[in-house]
Parts: structure tokens; C-alpha cells; sequence
């Protein structure tokens, strides 16, 4: 279906963009869902989103505006002027218009925060003061809340009146005047229960909360665990403060597995899509992994070294072999490692993103992205590579003291290695992906082992050149 919308709509309405089409643009507002209607925005420029957003009505444009990324959504709000930003966020829902304040620069943040209602703009700074990974970060404050006392008819006519400002009502939390969780009733028992039936009789009052300093992770678990469609959160003195939705849950499951996977295959977790991620920020997070286990690798080289002229020394027999056999033998480890360790890498981005991205989004253009990406990774295997060599050169010639032939052998196999193992690591994901299979079929330790094969070839060879 996705596969569709970028296909046959996404040309429709760029047609209708040229040809001023307002109605057209209303219709397909109104006609495709939300979240398809954002995905193909993300494909325009932002004055066109822009465009198309202004024809429809205030809270169907708020609601498709939801489901743009945030990164996005970020560029946006900075075309908008006062009046229009001030009505777009006084109708998103409150933790995403927490999380895209919490996106702007904390001097535009505060003008932002001064065409928000006060009670509205107390209740954004309190949530934003939240540590980014508690439960407080990803909580609502739009929750049904009814006290004990009153009976089934006034509490669902006083949910009617909740409705439109809540999150969900499915929960309905009892509370007592100073707000203390005391209980909570869905709203499937609130209609089959009889009218005149008081809550205090029919509510639950074993009530799973959290605390709002608690872990988001946790929370998430928890909420899977037992599948609720939220859970309460409540301040040190048991007072609820919000709610966490099954969605904001999704999100942070997704967060931890990206993060987790990302760890997996040695680059540190990255704030944004890969594609959305500047090429320095990806060069730091992947290269100081790869310089690590690099000096891990040379480590492993020196005990090499240190037992090979030790057992030589001890039975009597010379300890220098062949200079070529000699250096393979010691930095053959090291060029494995650096090829295979920087295709993993590779992969695991590109199989990740692949997770997030299950069906090609980007139509007619997906030639041109794929291309794209394998111009990148291969500046990035380039780069990586020279950085890697230059610590590979250094070491082999001043701590080993091979020679610098010896030396420039080592760093030449290195940087070929490692830009033949980004683009392994980027060209099959992308190729299985292509005939429909599932790209993690592509998995790390396949890919290491590929490129450690040609990296003993890549590097007998060219050692055989550099030394003789």
C-alpha cells in the first residue's frame, strides 16, 4: 500500500502542486489517511508541504503534521508566523508538542512558549524538565480522570465532556481531591454497569503505576507485559500527574532495539535515521569504534609476537622467519578485523534502517537514493580506512619496527579492506532487499567472514608487492 501512495499519488499530487489545484489538494487531504498523506509530504519541499497542509481543515492539518518526523516537523514550524504556530500547537497532543519543542533551541523555544495559554505553557515546561529517559518524557497529560463518588450516568456524561481533550479514554483513572490515584474503571465496564452504580463499588483499586522518575524502558515493558493501552504515572506523593499510551510505548521499544542493534555492530547509537545523519557525525560514531578494536587488533599482534620469539628462543631455533611470512603472520589479524569489523558496520545501519523502512519509499527516486548511499559509504569506507591505516602505519613502523615498506604494506591492505567491507556491508543488504528477500538474511558474521577471505588475498598480494 505504501508502495502504492509513493507511486501513483505522489506524481497526482505534484501535478496538482503545479497546477494550483486547491481543491484537489483539500480532497487528498481528506481522502488518504494521515500518516499516508505525511509520507508523501516528506518527499516535497517545505513550502509545498506548507501548500497542501493550509488545505485542510485545523485539526486534520494538526494531525497529519503529527505523524511527519520530527526532524522535519522542526523545519516546518520555521516558516510558520505567530498566529499560525500558536493555533498548529495548541491543538497537537501534549507529549508531541513536548517533543517538538524540545527539538528548537532552547532562546526560540521560550518565544515559542509565549503564544501557548499559561496553564498550557506551565504544564510544557514541567514535562520538558523531565530527564529524557524517565517515563516523565513520554507521558501525556491528557487523561480521563473522574472522582469516586459520583455514579455511572454523571461519570459518562462527564467523559463526554473529557473526550475531546484526552488522550484516550478507555482508562478512566479515580482520584481523589488531591489528585491521588485511588483507582481506575475502562470504559467497557462503565457502559455495562448500571446507571445508578457508583464508582467507588465497581472500580479497580489494585492500580499497576509508576513513578514519573521511572525508566521509560521499563515502563514500555510493563506495558507490553501485561498489555495494557496505558499506564498511570504518578509524582512521589501518588499524585497522577499523566499517562503512557501503547504508541508512545511502540516508540521506545523501537528506540532501544535500533539502539541495541546499532551497539551490536560496534557504532554508537545515532540520534536520527542514517539517512538523516550528517556524514561527520557518522564518521565519529563509527570511527571510534573501529580505532578501538584496532588497538585491541595490535594488541593481538604484540602477543603474537611476544610468543613467537619466545618458543624460538627457548627450543634453540632462529626466530625470524620470511619478512613477508613474518608480517602476515603478525597483521593478519588486524587487516581481518579492520575489513570485517567496518562491514558490519555497514550492515547493521543498512539492515536497520531497511527494519524501519519495509517497503521502498521512495517510488521512482529509489534508484537514485540507492545510488546515493553507496557513494556515501564508500566516502565513509574511504575516510574510515585512511584514519585506520594512518594508526596501522605509525604503530607497525615506531612500536614493531618493521620496516616502512613493511608498513605501507599494512596500511594499503588496510584502507582496501575496509572500503571493501563497507561496500559489502552496503551493496548486498541493498541487492537482497531488491529481489524482495529479507536484508538481515545478509547478517554480520556472514559478511565478516566473506571479507576476511579476500582480505587474506588482498593482503598476501599486496604485501608481496611491497616487500621483496
Amino acid at each position: 500500500m505504501q508502495d502504492a501512495y509513493q507511486t501513483l499519488i505522489l506524481p497526482d499530487v505534484q501535478q496538482m502542486l503545479e497546477e494550483e489545484d486547491l481543491r484537489g489538494l483539500s480532497e487528498f487531504c481528506k481522502v488518504v489517511h494521515p500518516a499516508a498523506v505525511a509520507e508523501i509530504l516528506e518527499e516535497l519541499e517545505d513550502s509545498q508541504i506548507w501548500t497542501i497542509l493550509d488545505q485542510a481543515e485545523l485539526p486534520l492539518r494538526v494531525e497529519i503534521f503529527e505523524y511527519i518526523s520530527l526532524r522535519r516537523q522542526t523545519a516546518l514550524v520555521e516558516l510558520l508566523d505567530s498566529a499560525r504556530l500558536s493555533n498548529l500547537l495548541e491543538l497537537m497532543s501534549a507529549d508531541d508538542r513536548v517533543d517538538l519543542l524540545s527539538e528548537m533551541p532552547e532562546t526560540h523555544r521560550e518565544d515559542v512558549l509565549r503564544l501557548i495559554a499559561k496553564a498550557e505553557r506551565n504544564d510544557i515546561r514541567r514535562l520538558l524538565s523531565y530527564d529524557e529517559d524517565s517515563a516523565g518524557s513520554i507521558m501525556t497529560t491528557e487523561y480521563a480522570s473522574l472522582p469516586a463518588n459520583i455514579t455511572v450516568r454523571d461519570a459518562l456524561a462527564q467523559l463526554r465532556q473529557q473526550a475531546p481533550n484526552s488522550e484516550t479514554i478507555y482508562y478512566v483513572y479515580i482520584i481523589n481531591e488531591a489528585r491521588k490515584l485511588e483507582g481506575f474503571i475502562s470504559l467497557r465496564e462503565l457502559i455495562l454497569a448500571k446507571p445508578e452504580t457508583r464508582l467507588s463499588e465497581i472500580m479497580q483499586r489494585d492500580v499497576i503505576r509508576f513513578k514519573v522518575s521511572e525508566q521509560r524502558a521499563v515502563v514500555a515493558q510493563e506495558l507490553g507485559r501485561y498489555n495494557f493501552i496505558a499506564l498511570p504515572i504518578v509524582d512521589e506523593d501518588d499524585r497522577l500527574v499523566g499517562i503512557v499510551t501503547h504508541d508512545d510505548a511502540l516508540d521506545v521499544v523501537q528506540e532501544e532495539a535500533t539502539e541495541d542493534a546499532y551497539l551490536q555492530g560496534a557504532v554508537a547509537p545515532l540520534r536520527d535515521t542514517y539517512e538523516e545523519t550528517p556524514l561527520l557525525i557518522i564518521l565519529w560514531k563509527r570511527g571510534i569504534w573501529l580505532l578501538f578494536l584496532s588497538i585491541v587488533a595490535l594488541m593481538n599482534a604484540h602477543v603474537i609476537d611476544h610468543y613467537r620469539q619466545s618458543t624460538g628462543a627457548n627450543e634453540g631455533v632462529p626466530v625470524g622467519l620470511s619478512s613477508l611470512t613474518t608480517l602476515i603472520l603478525l597483521f593478519l589479524p588486524l587487516v581481518m578485523a579492520s575489513g570485517g569489523n567496518a562491514g558490519s558496520q555497514s550492515a547493521t545501519l543498512f539492515i536497520r534502517m531497511f527494519a524501519l523502512q519495509p517497503t521502498e519509499t521512495k517510488g521512482g527516486t529509489d534508484n537514485a537514493m540507492n545510488r546515493s548511499l553507496i557513494l556515501r559509504e564508500f566516502v565513509i569506507g574511504l575516510c574510515l580506512g585512511v584514519a585506520l591505516a594512518s594508526l596501522d602505519f605509525g604503530v607497525a613502523w615506531l612500536w614493531f619496527g618493521r620496516t616502512f615498506a613493511e608498513s605501507a604494506a599494512i596500511a594499503t591492505t588496510v584502507v582496501t579492506v575496509v572500503i571493501l567491507g563497507t561496500s559489502a556491508g552496503t551493496l548486498l543488504p541493498l541487492m537482497l532487499r531488491r529481489l524482495g528477500m529479507d536484508p538481515a538474511i545478509m547478517s554480520n558474521p556472514l559478511i565478516a567472514a566473506m571479507v576476511d577471505v579476500l582480505a587474506v588475498v588482498i593482503f598476501y598480494e599486496i604485501a608481496s608487492v611491497f616487500v621483496s
